[in-house]
């Protein structure tokens, strides 16, 4: 309640008057008389009352239930403007926090607004905006915090229009934006006018918001605005597009990535996929990429490391969507570079279905008072974030203002430490380009070695031949091999270069032979897929020295990097990446192990069935046996994996399954979980005997587990394994799966054993696993049996499943059989038990109570 003595005085301050001398009794008036003249008042007069309290707790209490007012008064369309006018005067005070609680309660009023909006037309623009907009250039922190939270949940619930956004909002973060703000509030600003943008749209965001971007991005006096842009650069790039980046964002990138603060660089390294995926692969190629070089090899530490974690989604961008199946999709649909974005949608699905990256989903704009407040408070932690890191970083400006360009000295100490470290796939691949404006055309057509080895092949003596050339081939054209391809130059396709591998491999034991087919293998990688000083930089990911120098955690970044890049480079150069894979495989760091473990399934659909049986089941195999840490990564995605191999292959790993039984930890029941689940997807890889033999027993034990969630998830896996025995040709192995099911559960000496063989029965009838005739053959006598039962619990069980589920099917509900009697008899037996939760199931209409619920409350006293 509010303070009443702010209001009512003369009830906590007693005079001679409130005595009575005959008496001699103090009158004290109620409190409750007071609080049922408050419910007298309407609820304009309530809010008038104590919206001009003196009491900030009052006025705060005010704020908070303004959106209660207005929908007390929605009927009346002059007492809801009455209150939107009493919101305007109460933006107005001058106690912070209460305009802090009005502003966290502005998005709820507009929805409200929103959805009544024939009653109070144009509410939110005339009454509400002007607050938010004003809110963002508060002298206080936290009411500028609020506002700019509240404005991004506005825009992205589509709650302000595209007029105010253009004529409202736009020029007051312009303003804000100016040279002569505030420097706070300046970088407050370019935060939000970053955010917005792909809220807002390309047209409003490249007319309006991006020429004050690009003047930010220069911003000579505040390090903290360049930070702001450079963090926030990516999500500008892919609202504006491709010519807009370009031709306006990219001059200004560049100077960010040599900016003087390094924590500016920084952020362009941690965005450099955001903006490679918005330009062309001409520019990705001859620009980015050596702009990226740059910042790997950054002074700072703090800056390399940023770039080594955007090395693997940088080189991602790359790939071809004609290969790849990945594209870039930019906000008009178009896609006209197809930037593949390999790094980003790496799942199976994404793989093997093109189809799927296209697909959208339309999201509802409706959204509840609940999802508001999330939203909200959300974006206000992120607001939070600004203000915070730039003064921690602020009082390391003097100390790491590096120059992003090093001397020539430091230059080559830097390319000699990557030449040193770096696993390159080819030795001479470095100097590629050199010499490609020294030598003519004619040259290059006359000594080019793809011209020729292309025509002659089928029709030279290669032996002969290449004793001849050796030395001209692996001296001199071995520079004009990997020079860049030129669009003036003819060169061989990928077709031939795999035929000329093809026809140079039976004299692979030559030295002269195996070298030339080394370096054609090689220039796979450097006839249009990624820049070889970034592929070299990459495979030295996995160097010891970098982890001292860049990043302890720096060969976690290379093995999450991995598949995207494998995607990329495509599985014809997995020659490139095999050595640094089994590196990362064996790495003391069960992180780095486990990062792998759980995207080789992933890996094994970029290579396909031959390099996976090659190259990934040892890998596979291996992590069968690490730690539980990395095992679970194997587990989780066991299905995914194993329905690539071959069968024969894949039945190897029957014999193995049962290891999953046993953990590092014997609690680690969410093992035992996940092991049931895979289990019921591998139903569909192996055949009934295989079933019968490998996954029955396992089956078995996860149904005795000591966990509720476990037994219950192994009910689903029996029933499943009931259904696919049943299909199969031989009908013995289901007959005699259920004959076991009797044997172990229903006559198990303890009260859980026969409990679990009532949820199986339960199971199999619900999930119609089994048809009804069949399973009253089979199942249906033991399970009856059990109404003599001597623990309640598995009586009360029986109830259920006779009352709730046998009861509701068909061939007891149409058809008079033995069978059907039968149950009748025993729920009338049931129906007068001396237990009491054993009549009221065994009495009660199906459908009043919940069978799982009821079901998993019995199964969790069994714990």
């Amino acid at each position: 309640l509010p303070d009443l003595s702010v209001f009512y005085p003369s009830l906590f301050a007693i005079g001679v008057d409130d005595y009575s001398s005959e008496s001699d009794v103090i009158i004290i008036p109620s409190a409750l008389d007071f609080v049922s003249q408050d419910e007298m008042l309407t609820p304009l007069g309530r809010l008038d009352k104590y919206a001009a309290s003196e009491n900030i707790f009052n006025r705060q209490m005010v704020a908070r239930s303004l959106l209660d007012t207005l929908k007390e008064v929605s009927d009346d369309e002059r007492d809801c403007i009455a209150v939107l006018e009493r919101i305007s005067r109460l933006a107005d005070d001058s106690e912070p926090t209460v305009r802090a609680e009005l502003m966290e309660q502005v998005p709820h009023i507009a929805m409200f607004c929103q959805e009544n909006r024939p009653s109070i037309p144009y509410a939110f623009s005339k009454y509400l905006l002007p607050i938010v907009v004003r809110y963002l250039a508060d002298q206080n922190n936290q009411v500028r915090k609020t506002s700019q939270a509240a404005l991004l949940v506005l825009l992205e619930q589509e709650l302000i229009e595209r007029y105010d956004v253009e004529t409202k909002v736009c020029p007051v973060l312009i303003d804000l934006t100016a040279p002569d703000s505030n420097d706070d509030v300046k970088t407050e600003a370019v935060a939000i006018m970053c955010k917005m943008a792909s809220m807002v749209g390309k047209d409003i965001t490249e007319r309006l918001v991006l020429p004050r971007f690009c003047e930010m991005c220069c911003d000579c006096r505040m390090f903290h605005v360049r930070k702001v842009c450079a963090a926030n650069f990516g999500d500008i790039c892919s609202v504006v597009g491709q010519q807009a980046t370009e031709e306006m964002l990219l001059p200004r990138f560049f100077q960010l990535c040599s900016d003087n603060v390094w924590g500016v660089r920084k952020a362009c390294a941690e965005c450099f996929m955001a903006v490679s995926c918005a330009t062309s692969q001409e520019v990705r190629r001859t620009k980015l990429s050596t702009l990226f070089i740059n910042l790997i090899s950054d002074p700072s530490r703090w800056v390399r490391q940023a770039a080594f974690q955007s090395l693997g989604p940088f080189i991602s961008t790359f790939a071809n969507p004609s290969s790849s199946g990945q594209y870039f999709k930019e906000e008009d649909g178009k896609n006209p570079e197809g930037c593949g974005s390999a790094q980003e949608n790496r799942t199976t699905e994404d793989v093997t279905r093109e189809d799927e990256l296209n697909r959208t989903e339309d999201l509802s704009s409706h959204v509840d008072n609940d999802h508001f407040a999330t939203k909200l408070e959300n974006a206000l932690e992120d607001q939070n974030t600004v203000s915070n890191n730039s003064q921690r970083e602020s009082d390391f400006q003097t100390e790491s203002s590096f120059h992003c360009t090093l001397s020539s000295e430091s230059c080559g100490e830097m390319a000699d430490e990557n030449e040193r470290s770096s696993h390159c796939c080819t030795a001479g691949l470095r100097e590629a380009g050199l010499n490609s404006q020294e030598t003519s055309l004619s040259e290059q057509e006359l000594y080019n070695s793809f011209h020729f080895w292309r025509t002659p092949l089928p029709e030279i003596d290669i032996d002969f031949e290449l004793q001849q050339t050796s030395e001209i081939i692996l001296d001199r054209e071995f520079q004009e091999l990997t020079m860049p391809v030129s669009p003036n130059i003819p060169m061989a396709t990928r077709k031939e270069l795999e035929e000329m591998i093809e026809n140079l491999e039976p004299h692979i034991d030559d030295p002269d032979v195996k070298g030339i087919v080394k370096m054609l293998k090689h220039f796979y990688v450097f006839c249009d897929v990624v820049p070889q000083a970034l592929l070299d930089q990459y495979l030295s990911m996995t160097d010891p020295s970098r982890a001292q120098t860049v990043d302890t955690e720096i060969a976690k970044h290379c093995a999450y990097s991995l598949p995207g890049v494998a995607l990329t480079l495509g599985r014809q150069n997995w020659h490139c990446l095999k050595d640094t894979y089994e590196t990362l495989a064996s790495d003391m760091q069960w992180k780095v192990r486990r990062t792998l473990a759980f995207s080789i399934h992933e890996l094994a659909v970029i290579l396909g069935d031959q390099l996976t049986a090659g190259d990934l089941v040892p890998v596979f195999n291996g992590f069968l046996k690490d730690l539980d840490e990395v095992r679970i990564g194997v587990l989780k995605h066991l299905h995914d994996f194993l329905k690539l191999l071959h069968l024969d292959k894949r039945r190897e790993y029957l014999y193995q399954l049962q290891e999953f039984l046993v953990t590092d930890n014997s609690r680690n029941w969410r093992f035992r979980a996940e092991l049931a689940e895979q289990l019921i997807l591998l139903l569909d890889l192996y055949s009934a005997r295989d079933i019968y033999d490998y996954l029955r027993p396992i089956a078995f034990s996860l149904c005795a587990d000591k966990v509720s969630s476990v037994r219950w998830i192994s009910y689903k896996l029996v029933s499943e394994m009931v259904k696919k025995l049943y299909m199969a040709s031989t009908s013995t192995f289901v007959v005699d799966l259920m004959n076991e099911l009797v044997e172990k559960f229903c006559r198990c000496r303890k009260w859980s054993g026969r409990q679990t063989f009532v949820f199986i029965c339960q199971t199999i009838s619900e999930d119609d696993c089994l048809p009804m005739d069949q399973f009253a053959v089979h199942l249906l006598p033991h399970l009856l049996h059990l109404a003599s039962d001597r623990v309640p619990n598995v009586r009360v069980l029986l109830a259920k499943t006779l009352k709730q589920t046998l009861l509701e099917k068909e061939y007891f509900l149409n058809s008079a059989n033995s069978h059907q009697e039968a149950v009748e008899q025993t729920i009338m037996v049931l129906q007068m038990d001396d237990d009491s939760d054993v009549k009221y199931f065994a009495s009660i209409h199906p459908a009043s109570t919940k069978i799982a619920d009821d079901a998993m409350s019995t199964a969790s006293s069994t714990y």
